[in-house]
């Protein structure tokens, strides 16, 4: 049941209309069975039913469509200390047989699913609730949150999308939402071409030109040369899905609600390239999308789409066809998928209208695990020496300081004791990974070579960055979610012959929620107020000063069942301090001076010289997060264990940090 509710009514309310719900809904499971009813609650909290009615739904439908629900008429007096209240369900038995949505007749039923509902209260900052319809053999994801907020369910989408009932008042359902697609322009700026290439995992310093002792990246370290190279660009949270989200609404995760890689985004989520397509931009999407990873349907924004289902394949799979979805259509997949990817984007790009600006997001699957180069590059760094990261050795040293997690999750799913519950070598994993990534430096180039031969190089925008960081083997970790730098810290390069000159390094702390105002900046748009990111095109064209830009930047994750070796964290990373706190663990929090320890091995949190800069910090954490509506902490019903084993001969549970230890009197 999703319940909506006014808060206590100050004066009567006297009530005498049609009252007719209206949503905009998707369903993956067809038939799918909606009800809405309207409710009166006494002082008392006991309610009592108004009108009520049902619809079935049937067919598939993947975008969101509306979907009206007739309740009647009725006369209704609310008396002062009362509340209104709408209910809304699926399933409902009692005019319809029971619905598990197969279709099935409730006689023969034996594999009910689940259902999922969402409601957009506006753009980018959505609230949600699961219905369950019923699961017979396995546990229903739920997430719930604090009083106000709404959650949602797993995999089978029924998604409810922005509530209409003459019963209540807009204002208690609708929080406000821009108006329209139609934002201010720049006054005296001209719309770029925009090329945006997005890789998947790639943590900051795997590149050339950072004095990498093996990897070759040219068409990477080309555009350094010859552009802006960003050495602060961060993440605001080290997960896909999250961070793709904030990529394309420039919002917070807490903001825009996609807190996992499992679900869609809530429908009526507006993209930035919404926002160019209204002012005549021709859009492309082109690779890995990710959020609600079992659909590979076109998103809104884009005049073309090439996508794939999940994380997709490097080479097209033998045991099934390996599919790609252009336009609507699937049509198998030919090839190394790095290369295909790019040479769709680039027919587009010679296809494509020349009357219009045009952006273009190539967006790539590599380099996520399990790295798989491409044939031409299978033999590289063969002879490659792999040193140990410094931070990795199960020392004492290592460990002085740290929360006890940090030493836990070394032999776990995501430690180098037991990576990924396997025996794999991480030394040969990350060859493996460089090698992955040559085929993206490839990309990189033949679009770069597109836009010489066009003669669009000077004019055009072309930004290369990572979708959040990864570890190999830093604090005996691999894998991401925390908010170490290896984590949350990503390559970032733009270039832009007109704009900034070859060599610029820009030195703010730039992240994943500016692309979508930086975007709209270089097509000449001012930002949407709503958006939490702020375009940095001024910061690395020297306009704008670097002590007018943000001193600290948020960082967030939500602990997952599926993964439970990492907390829920909040961090504040500045120019030199970093805070990380967490939510749910009982022995410390972190601080870092990273200007004198950029490998994060000395915790000050319990450092009385450092108190007052914990304290300072911890408060600036909270307000951002208070102000912006970030205090609740989302979680899941837990399907299973998660992936919670360890292995036998790995390393021990760690002991209490000595920072908080203390004598029997509770002195030091």
């Amino acid at each position: 049941m999703l319940i909506y509710s006014t808060g206590t009514r100050e004066r009567g309310l006297e009530v005498t209309v049609h009252v007719k719900a209206a949503f905009y809904v998707t369903t993956l499971s067809p038939p799918a069975d909606f009800t809405a009813k309207s409710v009166g609650v006494y002082r008392t909290g006991s309610s009592y039913n108004i009108r009520g009615n049902s619809l079935r739904r049937d067919g598939s439908l993947d975008v969101p469509g509306s979907i009206e629900i007739e309740l009647g008429a009725t006369s209704n007096l609310f008396k002062k200390g009362h509340r209104v209240r709408l209910e809304v369900s699926v399933g409902n038995r009692s005019r319809f047989d029971r619905k598990p949505n197969p279709g099935d007749l409730v006689q023969t039923e034996t594999t009910p699913v689940t259902a999922t509902q969402s409601i957009q209260h506006r753009p980018g900052r959505v609230a949600r609730r699961g219905l369950p319809v019923i699961r017979a053999e396995k546990n229903i994801f739920y997430r719930n949150e604090r009083e106000g907020s709404l959650s949602q369910f797993t995999r089978r989408h029924l998604a409810l999308l922005g509530m209409l009932a003459a019963l209540l008042p807009a204002a208690a359902f609708c929080q406000e939402k821009p108006r329209g697609l139609e934002l201010e322009k720049i006054e005296g700026a001209s719309p770029r071409n925009i090329i945006f290439v997005l890789a998947d995992d790639h943590r900051y310093d795997a590149i050339g030109f950072l004095d990498h002792p093996f990897l070759k990246t040219p068409h990477l370290d080309s555009l350094a040369s010859g552009g802006a190279y960003f050495p602060s660009a961060f993440v605001t949270t080290s997960l896909c899905s999250p961070s793709r989200a904030s990529i394309l609404t420039g919002l917070f995760m807490h903001h825009h609600n996609v807190v996992d890689n499992n679900d869609l985004a809530p429908p009526g989520t507006i993209f930035f390239p919404q926002f160019l397509q209204r002012a005549g931009y021709e859009t492309a999407f082109v690779g890995k999308w990710h959020m609600g990873g079992g659909s590979d349907a076109p998103r809104p924004g884009f005049d073309y789409w090439v996508s794939f289902r999940g994380q997709g394949h490097y080479y097209p799979a033998k045991k099934w066809k390996t599919m790609l979805n252009i336009n609507g259509k699937r049509v198998p997949q030919k090839g190394y998928i790095t290369d295909e990817l790019t040479d769709y984007a680039l027919e587009w790009l010679e296809g494509r209208s020349l009357k219009k600006p045009f952006f273009l997001f190539l967006s790539h699957k590599a380099v996520h695990a399990r790295f798989e180069p491409a044939r031409r590059h299978a033999e590289q760094y063969a002879d490659a020496k792999i040193p140990d990261p410094p931070t990795q050795a199960d020392t004492p040293e290592n460990y002085r300081g740290k929360p006890m997690w940090v030493k836990n999750q070394r032999n776990s799913w995501h430690g180098v004791d037991f990576p990924y519950h396997s025996d794999l070598d991480v030394k040969e994993y990350y060859r493996n990974y460089c090698r992955t990534l040559s085929a993206v430096d490839d990309s990189v180039g033949r679009l770069l070579g597109w836009l010489r031969e066009k003669k669009l190089e000077q004019k055009a925008l072309l930004l290369y960055m990572g979708d959040n960081g990864f570890l190999f083997g830093e604090h005996g970790l691999i894998d991401k979610r925390n908010a170490y730098e290896e984590s949350m810290r990503i390559p970032m390069l733009a270039h832009c012959p007109e704009l900034f000159p070859g060599g610029t390094v820009v030195k703010g702390v730039v992240a994943n929620i500016d692309i979508a105002a930086t975007f709209l900046a270089a097509a000449g748009l001012k930002t949407p107020s709503y958006m939490d990111g702020t375009s940095f095109l001024d910061l690395a064209s020297g306009k704008q000063p670097l002590s007018q830009w943000r001193q600290y930047l948020l960082y967030e994750y939500y602990w997952e069942w599926n993964f439970p070796h990492t907390p829920t964290v909040f961090a504040l990373r500045g120019n030199r301090f970093k805070l990380i706190v967490y939510h749910g663990i009982w022995d410390t929090d972190e601080l870092y001076d990273l200007s004198a320890d950029p490998l994060e091995q000395d915790n000050l949190i319990h450092v009385r010289e450092h108190a007052a800069t914990a304290a300072k910090m911890r408060k600036a954490l909270y307000d951002r997060l208070e102000k912006s509506g970030g205090m609740s902490v989302p979680f899941g019903f837990k399907r299973s264990a998660g992936a919670n084993l360890r292995r036998r001969a790995g390393s021990k549970a760690a002991p209490f940090p000595s920072g908080v230890l203390r004598e029997k009197n509770g002195k030091n």
